[in-house]
């Protein structure tokens, strides 16, 4: 999912070295306290500021209550959970300076073992190596949001070598990756919506350009004609200059690669000013625009479509089971339903963590290893928040499933359209 970052083997370097000089005794954003004794912490990492602050809070609540529920055990130990903010009120999202040092907080505090997250996959790649380094680890991240190629697979040069300094991994995610999100919007705008021409606008992040390029590529194979791919700055005014660059090509779709954070607001209101609505011109956009509520209320967003890399609240719930009675209980304890699915995502990273701690000898290099060793994690379908079976990859740390769903924006919610697999 989303980040702000295009972040290559240099940039890495630098925001490494800005993690190891940062003084280790700031306060953790969590608040780091006394651990009961024999008691191991288990940690968020996420944006508690800005657009994504409200989902990131509901993600935080989702996790505490799935430990309250499993009494806050793994297996022998007991677990204490805190939360990191790796956001600025300047930023209004995540930043690169605050992912660094959150990095150095999770390595310095001697009773962490394992993060949940980030959210954000540029912050993932400033975390990724400076975990990878600790010398009581490698420190194990899982990822319920972070779905950038390059994380995991060959993807920009250098990739995925660059976030494993010491030869093994140490980052595991429990969604499937952008390649898979943008060829699976670009399958369905070919055969659903049986578009022939398609501008590709993106957010000039990491997220932004890596889903651009997954869903150009595929959209060359389905016969649908790219127009264009051009940035768009987060900080402008207005778009009124490159919504008249692209009304001069005719497109009969526009995917806007990118965030809401960067933005999105303006962007689609002058979408719709100069290209008109969404009916006429078919406007889809990834995840980085989903779970948004300023977005979802907007009137030009009416008829937007949007895909999810997994599966939205409704499908993860219809069948019962575990996410059913979570989110139930959920509703219950805070008055009001999740956000989105994004925190049962999360807890699905959650119960890979577990897991991973009761099998380990109780150190951050035997949890590490759990995962991304031997046969890796299973968590078996009727134990699993997502209803089907979560299978890391050792080898990657990629899950086995590949599911991504489209939903279509209409009277101010987001409305499932279906579930789609990348063919």
């Amino acid at each position: 999912m989303p980040s702000r970052l295009t972040i290559g083997v240099a940039a890495v370097a630098s925001v490494v070295a800005l993690a190891a000089c940062t003084n280790s005794s700031d306060t953790t954003p969590g608040g780091a306290g006394d651990v009961p004794a024999g008691s191991v912490v288990i940690s968020s990492d996420l944006p508690l500021q800005g657009p994504a602050a409200a989902a990131s809070e509901s993600t935080n609540n989702m996790i505490s209550l799935y430990l309250e529920q499993e009494g806050n055990l793994a297996g022998e130990y007991p677990i204490e959970f805190r939360t990191y903010d790796n956001s600025t009120e300047e930023e209004g999202t995540w930043d690169d300076a605050a992912c660094a040092r959150n990095a150095q907080l999770h390595v310095s505090d001697p009773d962490e073992i394992a993060v949940v997250g980030p959210y954000d996959s540029g912050c993932a790649k400033i975390i990724a190596p400076v975990l990878n380094q600790d010398p009581d680890g490698p420190m194990l991240m899982v990822s319920h949001a972070s779905t950038n190629p390059g994380l995991t697979k060959a993807w920009a040069p250098g990739e995925p070598e660059i976030y494993y300094p010491t030869g093994e991994r140490n980052f595991a995610r429990v969604v499937t990756t952008d390649d898979n999100q943008g060829a699976a919007a670009a399958q369905f705008m070919a055969k659903d919506l049986k578009v022939k021409k398609c501008f590709v606008i993106n957010d000039r992040e990491t997220y932004g350009q890596g889903i651009a390029k997954a869903f150009a590529d595929e959209a060359a194979e389905r016969d649908i004609e790219i127009l264009g791919n051009e940035p768009w700055d987060a900080d402008q005014d207005d778009y009124a200059e490159l919504f008249e660059l692209i009304k001069t090509s005719k497109p009969d779709c526009l995917y806007i690669a990118g965030t809401y954070g960067s933005n999105g607001g303006q962007l689609i209101r002058d979408k719709v000013e100069f290209l008109g609505d969404n009916e006429e011109v078919i406007t889809m956009a990834p995840d980085g625009f989903s779970g948004y509520p300023e977005f979802q209320e907007q009137p030009e967003a009416q008829g937007v479509y949007l895909t999810f890399a997994g599966q939205d609240l409704g499908s993860l719930t219809e069948e019962g089971g575990l996410a059913a009675a979570l989110t139930k209980a959920y509703e219950e304890k805070f008055g009001e339903p999740p956000v989105s699915s994004s925190g049962l995502y999360a807890v699905a990273a959650t119960q890979v963590i577990l897991e991973a701690i009761a099998q380990s000898d109780g150190t951050r290099q035997g949890v590490t290893e759990a995962v991304l060793s031997g046969k890796g994690i299973t968590i078996p379908a009727e134990e699993s928040v997502l209803g089907k079976e979560i299978t890391i990859d050792p080898e990657t740390g990629d899950i086995d499933n590949k599911d991504v769903t489209v939903l279509l924006m209409e009277d101010g919610q987001e409305s499932l359209v279906g579930p789609w697999r990348v063919r």
